[in-house]
């Protein structure tokens, strides 16, 4: 049994996620409830919970707060949000779960699930460490975690110079270090990185606009050479947005 605290500012919220919570998890056992980051920590030290379920907004702090005034963190953790924000990006980037206000059964099942998965405290660590750093640049996330079959890495997106897909897999390239080849679908990360300057010039790639150098039209196709000396295919659907692309950084300058 894994023994639970559930922490929210709203006493209403908090007793529908405890109802919720008792109704789908045979697992779990509530021990404790609180209402800030203050109590959230004073009940954390107090009872050593195995999982926490802990809200983001609260009067006194976030539950991000409460986490850095509990370091190191010695127990699993299920985010629970009101509404999408800039917080739901860097989750994203960070590849950490977490819930939307309302809870839904079947994702919050699937939530426990995974955090009961989750046997390398030393993995949970890197994500959470690279949740903060996110955070801490609210306009220009930077850090990507990115799990390959046998090791976990936060890597720049700035030093990512393009992405190549093989069905349910993705290779990443960067500039100065080896490939990575993680079992993620590249339209994962066509939605996290295309508001940073990056592009799906075709189904297959995915590139990073910082890097690239000229575009080249023949007979047999299109290309975009990279400055790493990388070409990439440029499908004939995707030609048109491209062209706009570079109108567009060319104004801004870039």
């Amino acid at each position: 049994m894994l023994r639970a605290i559930v922490i929210d500012d709203n006493q209403e919220i908090r007793k529908k996620n405890c109802t919720l919570i008792k109704a789908n998890c045979p697992n779990i056992t509530i021990i404790g409830q609180a209402d800030s980051v203050e109590s959230g920590v004073e009940i954390i030290r107090q009872l050593s919970p195995d999982i926490v379920f802990l809200d983001i907004e609260m009067p006194d702090g976030t539950g991000f707060d409460l986490l850095q005034k509990l370091s190191p963190i010695t127990f699993k953790i299920i985010f629970i949000t009101g509404y999408e924000d800039f917080a739901i990006k860097a989750f994203r980037f960070s590849a950490i779960d977490y819930l939307l206000k309302p809870l839904n059964a079947n994702e919050l099942v699937e939530a426990v699930k995974k955090a009961e998965e989750i046997l390398s405290k030393d993995i949970f660590d890197i994500k959470l460490n690279n949740l903060f750093a996110n955070l801490e640049r609210p306009k220009n996330l930077q850090n990507l975690i990115l799990k390959t079959a046998d090791k976990i890495y936060s890597v720049n997106i700035q030093d990512v110079v393009n992405c190549e897909s093989d069905k349910n897999y993705t290779t990443f390239y960067f500039i100065n270090a080896p490939k990575l080849v993680v079992s993620t679908n590249l339209k994962e990360y066509e939605n996290l990185l295309t508001p940073f300057n990056f592009f799906r010039t075709h189904q297959s790639h995915l590139i990073n606009m910082a890097y690239f150098d000229h575009y080249i039209k023949t007979d047999g196709g299109n290309t975009v050479v990279m400055k790493n000396k990388v070409a990439i295919p440029l499908s004939v659907r995707k030609k048109e947005d491209f062209l706009l692309l570079l109108q567009n950084l060319q104004v801004q300058g870039f």
